[in-house]
């Protein structure tokens, strides 16, 4: 078994271009901290926002105050990034930029349009924590390592505002799990 899994290993890294594709799908590069290809971050990133967006328009009309106020500003940011995503990958790169989600995050975006109630508020506030995690882990990634310098700096300079994003997330969660303490 310890042979096969080196054998993998040793695969992965002698095909770069691949490693980069399959890293990205499984978490691999994630885990190594690996920057991935110009079209693997493009490709999640326009999917990141995506979701962002598509779950901040059920959270307008399910959320809690709060969750609307949160959603409003990640339709405006995410729109922006967006945009600017779209401007650079059409641009020099020519790489392309997903217009629907992956099946993994309309995955998560059919649960939460399921949600009803009491079920939403959790459920939108725990799954924003883990996109902006993801995000950051992306940004942080493409900008420190990435293979297009103009691209690696867009990223470097949304970062802050991810980060921030991500603290918003948590706090809403925060707020949530200290309404719910206690009842049950």
């Amino acid at each position: 078994m310890k042979r096969l899994t080196i054998i993998a290993a040793c695969l992965l890294f002698a095909t770069p271009v691949l490693a980069q594709s399959v890293g990205e799908k499984t978490g691999v590069n994630s885990t190594l901290g690996i920057a991935p290809t110009t079209q693997d971050f493009v490709t999640q990133a326009a999917i990141s926002d995506l979701f962002e967006i598509g779950s901040a328009k059920l959270a307008l009309s399910n959320g809690t105050a709060a969750q609307k106020t949160f959603a409003n500003q990640m339709i405006e940011d995410h729109g922006k990034t967006s945009a600017e995503l779209k401007k650079l990958a059409t641009g020099a790169l020519k790489v392309n930029v997903p217009s629907q989600l992956d099946s993994a995050h309309q995955g998560k975006l059919d649960k939460l349009n399921q949600a009803r109630g009491a079920d939403f508020a959790p459920l939108y506030a725990s799954q924003q924590v883990d996109a902006h995690k993801d995000a950051v882990n992306l940004f942080e990634r493409y900008s420190k390592s990435g293979e297009n310098a103009e691209l690696k700096d867009w990223a470097g300079k949304t970062l802050p505002a991810l980060k921030h994003h991500l603290e918003m997330a948590q706090k809403l969660d925060d707020t949530n799990s200290s309404a719910t303490v206690g009842k049950k």
